[in-house]
């Protein structure tokens, strides 16, 4: 009579549910901390950049103090708001008290062609101009004002001359009629609202400055 053993029944490895478990911890801590440096970093407006201050423990810091305002305003000086390019022909005329032109006489068309620049002085700007309150601030600018008006020579020609049969050329005639046409020039700019448009860039410029001093509010007269 033969005896057979009783074998104990083999068992079969399984896999352990805790590797999983920490494996997943260990990815969700990383997701986690890429997410609040992604938030940290693009968190620069409103409430997102509170709450971003207080996991940093950082703040955004803007100095918008009165002296400073009105520095980074006057630092723009003489801000050229915009330039007009203009053509115009200009006449000018010699006459004679007794002869006839086409005897004495001497005319002049000239085509100009030339430009006008207008802005706004910001040296002249004041403390009393400026109003801060908190994050909101209101401006009021110096009134705008023509700097330049030049002809470009390269450009300007004499489109037709006339003399008398009886007098040559007047050599001053030219040079006076490219001063007239300067200030013809600059009273067009003027009758065309360039000082409107000057005041509007300039405002528009302003308003850009004080946005990135950090103010929330912003009115510009």
């Amino acid at each position: 009579m033969s005896i057979v053993p009783i074998l104990d029944p083999v068992e079969t490895p399984r896999k352990s549910s805790a590797g999983k478990v920490l494996l997943a911890l260990f990815l969700g801590l990383i997701l986690g901390a890429a997410a609040l440096v992604w938030f940290v970093r693009h968190a620069t407006n409103g409430l997102w950049n509170e709450i971003a201050a207080k996991v940093t423990g950082r703040s955004l810091s803007l100095d918008s103090s009165l002296p400073t305002v009105i520095e980074k305003i006057q630092q723009l000086q003489r801000l050229e708001a915009v330039v007009y390019t203009m053509d115009k022909v200009v006449e000018g005329s010699r006459e004679n008290a007794y002869l006839p032109s086409f005897l004495a006489g001497d005319k002049l068309l000239l085509v100009v062609h030339g430009q006008t620049i207008a802005g706004i002085d910001l040296s002249k700007f004041k403390p009393s101009d400026i109003q801060i309150d908190g994050r909101a601030v209101r401006v009021h600018l110096p009134e705008p004002e023509v700097f330049t008006t030049t002809i470009d020579n390269s450009k300007t020609r004499v489109y037709s001359r006339e003399t008398g049969l009886l007098v040559g050329a007047d050599p001053n005639l030219e040079s006076e009629v490219r001063a007239r046409a300067q200030q013809d020039l600059q009273q067009a700019a003027v009758d065309d609202g360039i000082l409107n448009t000057a005041r509007k860039n300039a405002a528009a410029t302003v308003t850009t400055l004080l946005l990135g001093l950090g103010f929330e509010t912003v009115q510009v007269t």
